[in-house]
């Protein structure tokens, strides 16, 4: 969830003063690197300082900030200043083909069968499911939206639309409320009539959208009544609803997605790190930090731990029947070949009036 999906803001960076961290020749504390801010507050609560305790073994956290250059930072110096780092699907995918990260030994781990299907790679473990849905105001509807569909319906909700700003995501939802099944989105979206259909679907509603561009925009414009409906993170929604607003969001056709924990190769506490990722893998812990943040657990036991009126607000179980996984085979190959030339046409079509 990041500068492409998750917009959590750094909390701190324990980083030795000099910079970055000793080399692999030099012996440091294990040493995790996550998102940050709230996140990483609420991971150090349920999974960095219990392993500390439980395993006596000390601690030092840093933040990462999404993208490459800091694992590109370790390819040019061979200074290695994490053993472990959670991130996206697309760094994981890169950082295991370009030997940044450790290829698991999954016997120091858990059973992959334990395990969601997709939080099971190479060179990941998979920790949380995020997910990006349709949000609205419950005090502002006149009548309650169910099915993304709806979001394209502007004579029964004829207010503003507030959707994330960039092709991803906005994409495959058009495609999907044109009636293309979740499995073949992809499929579709690799053609040139695919994507020209694409545009065309957000053709229908684009001069009611305000593009949002930070996380916490859209839980705001809908607090604040400035848009009717919102594609939004799930988290952000929870935390406005603990704020006590009357935020609802709908599931139907939901864009979720895995972060993962990695090994970082040639880290000098790699053995540390197998003995943190067991422990990230513990399903009440998992089940645990759902009560914090809520990202679902990738523990196909710890999902079934979580409290009922809890599970609601997550990105698991019955909420992800009808989603598209947007970390998977398909979705890395499309957005990897045809980032930049989405991100060209989509600036050209937003441009125009």
């Amino acid at each position: 969830m990041r500068g492409s999906f998750k917009n959590i803001k750094p909390l701190f960076a324990m980083v030795a003063a000099a910079g970055m961290l000793a080399s692999t020749a030099e012996a440091r504390e294990f040493t995790i690197a996550s998102w940050g801010g709230t996140y990483q507050e609420a991971q150090r609560n349920t999974y960095f300082t219990p392993f500390s305790k439980d395993t006596g073994t000390a601690f030092l956290e840093d933040t990462y900030l999404g993208g490459w250059a800091q694992f590109q930072a370790m390819q040019d110096t061979k200074q290695f200043p994490w053993d472990v780092v959670q991130v996206e699907t697309s760094e994981l995918v890169r950082g295991c083909e370009e030997g940044v990260f450790v290829t698991l030994d999954w016997s120091k781990i858990v059973p992959k069968t334990e395990l969601l299907p997709d939080a099971v790679s190479e060179c990941g473990l998979g920790l949380i499911v995020w997910s990006v849905v349709i949000a609205y105001n419950g005090d502002n509807v006149k009548k309650q939206p169910a099915t993304l569909t709806d979001f394209w319906d502007t004579k029964t909700w004829p207010g503003k639309r507030g959707m994330r700003k960039g092709p991803k995501l906005n994409l495959e939802f058009a495609l999907m409320a044109d009636g293309v099944a979740p499995a073949d989105v992809y499929k579709i979206l690799n053609t040139p009539a695919g994507v020209d259909r694409a545009f065309k679907k957000l053709g229908q509603i684009k001069p009611l959208v305000q593009w949002w561009e930070a996380g916490a925009q859209a839980p705001e414009w809908l607090a604040a009544g400035d848009v009717e409906l919102s594609i939004a993170y799930n988290g952000r929604i929870t935390n406005a609803q603990k704020d006590g607003k009357n935020l609802k969001m709908i599931w139907d056709r939901t864009i979720f997605a895995i972060d993962s924990w990695a090994i970082i190769k040639g880290a000098p506490n790699v053995d540390v790190g197998y003995k943190f990722l067991k422990y990230t893998t513990d399903p009440g812990r998992q089940a645990e930090f759902t009560k914090s943040y809520a990202y679902g657990p990738t523990h196909k036991a710890g999902i079934s731990m979580v409290a009922p009126d809890r599970a609601k607000s997550l990105p698991a179980g019955d909420n992800l029947k009808t989603g598209l996984f947007g970390g998977s085979k398909e979705a890395l190959e499309f957005w990897v070949d045809f980032q930049e030339e989405m991100t060209e046409r989509w600036n050209r079509w937003v441009a125009q009036n």
